[in-house]
């Protein structure tokens, strides 16, 4: 797929396959990524099984911009200038989430949810598309340091496992930076792609 120019038909394409309850590798600004629809119970599993995660584990609702991003996170004023200001980038933020969310992708004590807008082309056309968030998981395989990088390689190990892999070229190894701002004051996570300095 043409990383600045993705090809309107090819988008759909996957777009439908989200909607039948598909799971799809994709790329992103910060290293590949799994996802699948919201209310895709299937999907989930197959994501954890693929990555060998538990029920602990937080996944990422990844939006095409800020007005679906204020449908399923609740953001004061403050938070959102500085959330604002770093999107759309190689951020996840994570918030508490509206009832919007099921309940099964929140954290089980304090209610929040991982949140990003990423800044990469084909993931922002698939979004657009697809006219919803996209649950998602880095394209981490288990007891490997580095996610995958390459669309090849991704569906010569996962051909199995997935319904179709979005191959764009390269998009990096380096997962996003995660702030949490369910706290007083915002918590780095998780020090990745993005700039961390605004947070600090």
């Amino acid at each position: 797929m043409h990383p600045d120019n993705p090809q309107r038909r090819t988008i759909n394409q996957v777009v439908e396959l989200l909607r039948g309850d598909g799971l799809i590798a994709y790329p992103t600004d910060s290293c590949y990524a799994l996802g699948c629809q919201l209310g895709n119970r299937e999907g989930i599993d197959r994501i954890k099984s693929i990555r060998h995660l538990d029920d602990r584990h937080h996944f990422t609702l990844v939006c095409q911009d800020f007005a679906q991003l204020g449908q399923l996170v609740h953001v004061d004023n403050a938070v959102f200038r500085l959330i604002k200001a770093a999107t759309p980038g190689s951020y996840t933020f994570i918030l508490p989430a509206t009832k919007e969310v099921p309940r099964r992708l929140l954290h089980p004590k304090k209610k929040t949810v991982g949140v990003r807008i990423p800044d990469h082309t084909v993931a922002q056309a698939l979004l657009a598309e697809l006219g919803e968030p996209l649950l998602s998981s880095t394209l981490l395989l288990p007891d490997e340091d580095e996610p995958l990088t390459h669309g090849w390689e991704i569906k010569d190990r996962l051909d199995h496992a997935v319904d179709a892999v979005l191959d764009s070229g390269d998009c990096g190894t380096e997962p996003t930076t995660v702030i949490d701002f369910s706290g007083d004051e915002p918590e780095i996570v998780r020090y990745g792609a993005g700039d961390t300095a605004r947070f600090e």
